[in-house]
């Protein structure tokens, strides 16, 4: 049987993945409640061996857990945005940061490179909850000079590294 190795960058080290475990982590991005037996029988091995299999890749820092999705839209929130902050001075970002934490729309942050300090993906209700975030909340945070914000239309590709 082939090996596989796979390098985490957070753990700094050689994660061993054959061909089943490859298998099991597919299948639990599919549909991470999908039960072990199944898993089990469609890699033939046994249930206790898929657990075993499961325990080895959360210990390696390969799987990091398992979560349920809300569809948002459902709940009213239809406008997703991305925000670029623009920061007075570099420094400023951890107290920004620290703020935007502090909001619930801001489902991501991330510290970036190029003409924005950070980059945020905000999940509003409407646009004019939009403009109210970003007036009232965002444009308001000690620092933040300016913003300049992309609303996205239809996201096209909602994927995971495939291994």
């Amino acid at each position: 049987m082939v090996k596989f190795f796979i390098k985490t960058f957070f753990m700094d080290k050689n994660v061993k993945m054959d061909g089943i475990d490859k298998e099991i982590i597919r299948s639990l991005m599919e549909d991470a409640r999908v039960p072990l037996l199944q898993i089990a029988k469609k890699v033939g091995v046994s249930g206790t061996a898929i657990h075993q299999r499961i325990k080895k890749l959360e210990e390696s820092g390969l799987l990091l857990g398992s979560k349920y999705v809300l569809n948002t839209k459902a709940l009213g929130y239809k406008t997703l945005s991305f925000v670029g902050i623009y920061l007075d001075r570099a420094t400023n970002n951890s107290d920004t940061v620290r703020e935007l934490k502090k909001i619930p729309e801001v489902l991501e942050c991330h510290y970036t490179t190029g003409n924005w300090s950070i980059l945020i993906k905000i999940l509003c209700q409407d646009n004019e909850h939009l403009m109210q975030l970003l007036s009232k909340k965002i444009q308001s945070i000690p620092g933040v000079s300016r913003t300049e914000t992309f609303i996205s239309l239809e996201q096209q590709i909602d994927r995971q590294l495939l291994v």
